[in-house]
């Protein structure tokens, strides 16, 4: 007979398969923007940006920086953690709506970078539901045996896509990336549950128009007539939505996790606004300690928000062993999801890698850069001779 412990897991799954986090990795912009800075060019100020959002200052990326170089910072430093190689990587998911191309994917960017030649990689476009919908795929690929590990990012330019102009968005959104891997493991715990949603008739309150399959003016987003390639978002519905859909996918995702909400020791939410937060901690019942915000350094960051908090809440010890915390995520689409992790490998405090495996790391990534130089040096001199021969 199948019994269970107090974490719902049963005793059965013993043997099974668990995706553990055991790396966890940031990174932001060097230039931050106050809002002060911000009121220098747009009809706002601190007190007014404060008190309706939470947020004192974003990070924004300069000429130099993009959502690849972001997401291969926090990539390395997610690695170091788990001290593992890049070419122990099966998989590399970059959670995106600020994809550096078309394509190739960022994924396949960062891969190249970390020389993790023995992974697949692609970008996933969930808006700021993306991150916890890539962990719940790596995670469900680990527990089917297809794959033991996993990077997961979550990495925004946001600032390159918002209509300063517009101040109801351009105040609220920062740049950054956060990254964790998933490792195969037996021991019980880790990734407990995941729930996955989307409302597609909410599109229009929340998104970026651009030229797809179809003329732009003919697009639901286009008719509305705002900008092309321009965040646009209605934001009172938005927020109506928002503090609804964290409550309610939280309980459904503790239900799955064979949990209560108050066994929960953290929640880590999208970070939008710190009204939001506050409503859905109200909502959820929950002390609004237990809601892990940080949305007064950093400002909305899409994708990017749920993972740089989790290094936060590490780096702070807000995590010990066999915690159950809880990630929430919600945006456009509509989409949210939400999931619950029970920590144990490895426990925060064990965060320090071997001297060889650093130097193997490293070794890595100057190679990697020597293979993509190599390999367009080829390519180039191949082209010439080509040219030259015909």
């Amino acid at each position: 007979m199948e019994t269970s412990d107090k974490s719902g897991i049963a005793n059965a799954d013993l043997t099974a398969r668990h995706a553990h986090v055991i790396g966890w990795g940031k990174a932001v912009p060097e230039t931050a923007m106050s809002n002060d800075d911000l009121s220098a060019f747009v009809d706002t100020s601190d007190d007014w940006i404060y008190a309706r959002t939470g947020i004192k200052q974003r990070f924004i990326a300069n000429e130099g920086e993009s959502t690849a170089t972001l997401a291969y910072l926090a990539a390395q430093q997610a690695l170091e953690v788990a001290d593992i190689l890049p070419t122990d990587l099966d998989l590399i998911v970059v959670a995106t709506s600020t994809a550096e191309n078309i394509f190739p994917s960022t994924a396949s960017l960062v891969q190249d970078w970390l020389n993790a030649h023995e992974a697949g990689a692609f970008d996933l476009s969930a808006a700021c539901s993306g991150f916890v919908y890539a962990m719940n795929m790596a995670a469900d690929s680990i527990r089917a045996g297809s794959i033991d590990s996993a990077l997961v990012i979550g990495a925004e330019t946001m600032s390159r896509i918002l209509d300063w102009q517009d101040r109801s968005t351009c105040i609220l959104f920062g740049d950054g990336a956060g990254a964790v891997v998933l490792q195969a493991n037996e021991t019980p715990g880790g990734v407990l549950s995941g729930v996955l949603r989307s409302d597609g008739a909410g599109g229009d309150l929340l998104a970026i128009p651009s030229v797809g399959s179809i003329d732009a003016n003919q697009s639901r987003a286009g008719a509305n007539g705002y900008k092309l390639y321009k965040m646009y978002m209605a934001g009172g519905e938005v927020f109506k939505f928002a503090t609804r859909v964290v409550s309610e996918s939280v309980e459904q995702a503790c239900k799955l996790a064979g949990i209560k909400v108050e066994d929960i020791n953290l929640v880590i939410p999208h970070q939008a606004n710190l009204r939001i937060l506050q409503a859905a901690a109200r909502k959820l019942g929950i002390d609004s300690d237990k809601f892990m915000s940080n949305v007064e350094r950093y400002g909305n960051t899409s994708a990017a928000s749920i993972p740089i908090a989790l290094c936060e809440a590490i780096e702070e010890r807000r995590i010990q062993n066999k915690d159950h915390i809880a990630l929430v995520g919600f945006g456009g689409g509509l989409t949210w999801a939400s999931m619950v992790i029970r920590w144990g490998i490895p426990k925060p405090s064990e965060q320090q890698g071997s001297l060889l495996n650093r130097q193997r790391r490293h070794v890595q990534y100057r190679i990697a850069k020597w293979r993509s130089r190599s390999r367009r040096w080829r390519r180039r001199v191949n082209s010439r001779v080509r040219d030259l021969q015909s």
